[in-house]
């Protein structure tokens, strides 16, 4: 199996033909979750460690995104199941925050289980997710931060959110989750998850996480 840090190298060649050929052949033996939390994660993490060092450029950093997004869709495309009277989830980033693999590893593995989702995307100002919130009324809403200084700004969309009628459960994850302290946020009602498994266990059998990083915010 490839290792997510050879992976990321290839996404930094933009070697999109040998990245799909390695993950086709993890699929093989692995699940679509394991696909994000063992291989893409890892590999996106690395890659945004070498730009954050200074190791790798900003137009480097665009390329491996770019070419994870690809794979990322074409592994979602490869079949959806038909949605009836299914729980909602919108995922978004908020405004500034310009990540947005994850949020689509997070819709993703939503749709996988059964749920109907509205992705936003990132970059997303408050006020106009606010109102897509308001007319959808999802049962949660999924929120991702890659960057620590992001946090402030997270817990502003977590207060909106929860005072919404009626309050959707508030979800939040990212890369700034591995990366700073969860206790610095004390919105209640809100969940930080770690992983996609924690994310995973949450949605199948309803548990809450239980380790640091899984906190109520």
């Amino acid at each position: 199996m490839i290792h997510p840090v050879q992976l990321a190298e290839l996404f930094l060649e933009g070697n999109d033909r040998d990245a799909i050929g390695h993950i086709r052949t993890f699929l093989k033996t692995h699940s679509q979750k394991d696909l994000y939390d063992q291989l893409l994660t890892p590999a996106m993490y690395h890659v945004g460690e070498l730009w954050e060092n200074n190791e790798i450029t900003v137009a480097d950093e665009h390329l491996a995104t770019a070419i994870c997004d690809f794979v990322v869709t074409a592994v979602e495309n490869r079949g959806q199941a038909e949605v009836g009277e299914a729980r909602k989830v919108m995922v978004l980033g908020p405004e500034g925050e310009d990540h947005y693999i994850g949020l689509k590893m997070v819709s993703s593995l939503f749709r996988e289980n059964g749920w109907s989702v509205k992705y936003l995307g990132p970059n997303m100002p408050l006020s106009h997710a606010v109102e897509a919130a308001t007319r959808w009324q999802p049962d949660v809403i999924a929120l991702s931060a890659a960057l620590v200084y992001r946090l402030p700004t997270i817990k502003a969309y977590i207060k909106e959110f929860l005072a919404l009628e009626p309050a959707p459960t508030v979800v939040f994850g990212g890369r700034a989750v591995s990366k700073a302290n969860m206790a610095a946020l004390h919105e209640q009602g809100a969940i930080v998850i770690k992983d996609l498994d924690q994310l995973e266990r949450w949605l199948t059998m309803g548990e809450e996480p239980q380790d640091e990083y899984g906190i109520s915010i």
